[in-house]
């Protein structure tokens, strides 16, 4: 038939390679962007209450910083906060609290107030009191629910009121339970007075946060927020309890495919050049050490918070990944984990043919998939560790045997 031209084997060939190409490039912006959603996500928090009830040591307290340690708010005994201030979290960037105006003021008028610091900007309100509820704490809380944000009720400086109680009863240690029991409860009727069917209390001190209810406080924040704002939050919180490590090693696992997959399709999209693939796996393990607070900054902050030093703290973290993260530790963890790769990278080309570029670069998504989970369970044993030793526990964990870096949950 005249005009008709047969398609060659080679113009076949161009046109799998051509399309395949293709289908690589727009998975890879497709799972970039899924990660770019995720570490733009912004969380705002709002942390308000009456001039001297600590509301500058809670800001500080939640972001794992000394009240004078560097990027401190001031807590100066005089209100130092006359406009909302905003502090970042040292680790993770996208968390900020706001350090809003005292209330309590005669003048004090909460519609007023929360129209001045721009509530619809913030996600939820923290309000602080210490010594005793008042009714400025009912207002300003009936107006936040009224406007429809969440906020909660932490009581301060609790431990302040124990050692007053066992000085009353001229005792070296006092009922510390009743005593809690009587301010949770004073908090409770007061709130249930704007109508809170379940008020929830917190009661807290920022100087000792491991004690009383801010691990509760956590695991509230934690559970009452949505997707990738509930997923900042989580790697934001400081390291009081195991549970606390244990979700932050849950939430880095559950976006380790997205990021070994976008690692080694950039990899096949580079036309195979392996080298592609370490910067992007360190800058993962870098982002894994400040989620856990195992970074040289991180634990700078946690000595001076806690009166330990820093030598004393990085020696709990015993790991490659926690210890010595160079390139050439990342190109020999991914030796390791690469062994047998070629029959793993063929298992799953037959499951999804277009990761079968991925072996032509050296290193499969197999190999990187693992060397992440790895990391993430050796760096949580780490992270444990150290809370451990800068909590004065004494239940660290005992040495076990290196699982190897095929890590399972």
């Amino acid at each position: 038939m005249a005009g008709h031209h047969e398609i060659s084997e080679r113009e076949i060939t161009e046109m799998s390679s051509t399309i395949q190409s293709r289908v690589v490039m727009e998975v890879v912006a497709q799972l970039q962007g899924m990660l770019g959603q995720l570490s733009s996500t912004t969380l705002e928090i709002a942390v308000t209450g009456e001039s001297g009830s600590g509301k500058s040591s809670f800001v500080n307290a939640f972001r794992g910083v000394a009240d004078d340690g560097a990027g401190a708010a001031p807590t100066d005994v005089t209100e130092c906060t006359r406009a909302a201030e905003g502090y970042r979290h040292p680790s993770m960037p996208t968390v900020r609290l706001w350090d809003l105006p005292g209330i309590g003021t005669p003048t004090f008028q909460p519609q007023r107030y929360l129209q001045d610091v721009a509530l619809v900007e913030y996600d939820f309100f923290i309000i602080v009191a210490s010594e005793r509820f008042r009714e400025c704490h009912v207002q300003l809380a009936r107006c936040v629910e009224q406007a429809g944000k969440k906020f909660y009720f932490v009581r301060n400086k609790v431990d302040n009121d124990i050692e007053a109680s066992a000085k009353r009863r001229g005792r070296c240690g006092g009922d510390e339970e009743a005593v809690l029991g009587q301010i949770r409860a004073d908090c409770e009727a007061g709130l249930r007075r704007i109508g809170a069917a379940d008020p929830r209390v917190f009661l807290l001190s920022c100087f000792e946060p491991q004690r009383f209810d801010f691990p509760r406080l956590q695991e509230t924040l934690e559970r009452e927020l949505d997707g990738h704002k509930r997923h900042v939050l989580l790697l934001a919180l400081p390291n009081l309890t195991a549970a606390v490590l244990e979700k932050k090693r849950q939430a880095l696992a559950g976006g380790l495919w997205r990021t070994a997959m976008a690692a080694c399709l950039k990899v096949a999209t580079a036309g195979g050049v392996v080298q592609e693939i370490v910067p992007t796996l360190m800058d993962t393990l870098r982002s894994y050490q400040r989620a856990f607070g195992l970074d040289t900054d991180s634990l700078h902050r946690l000595a001076n918070l806690t009166g330990k030093s820093y030598q004393e703290l990085y020696g709990e973290i015993r790991s490659t990944s926690g210890r010595e993260l160079s390139v050439h530790s990342v190109e020999s963890m991914l030796s390791q984990v690469a062994l047998g790769q070629q029959v793993l990278a063929g298992m799953l080309e037959r499951r999804v043919p277009v990761l079968g570029t991925i072996a032509s670069g050296g290193v499969s998504f197999i190999a990187s998939y693992y060397l992440l989970r790895s990391a993430l369970g050796d760096l949580s044993q780490d992270a444990e560790r150290v809370m451990h030793r800068a909590l004065d526990t004494g239940d660290r964990q005992e040495d076990v045997p290196d699982p190897g870096y095929f890590y399972y949950d």
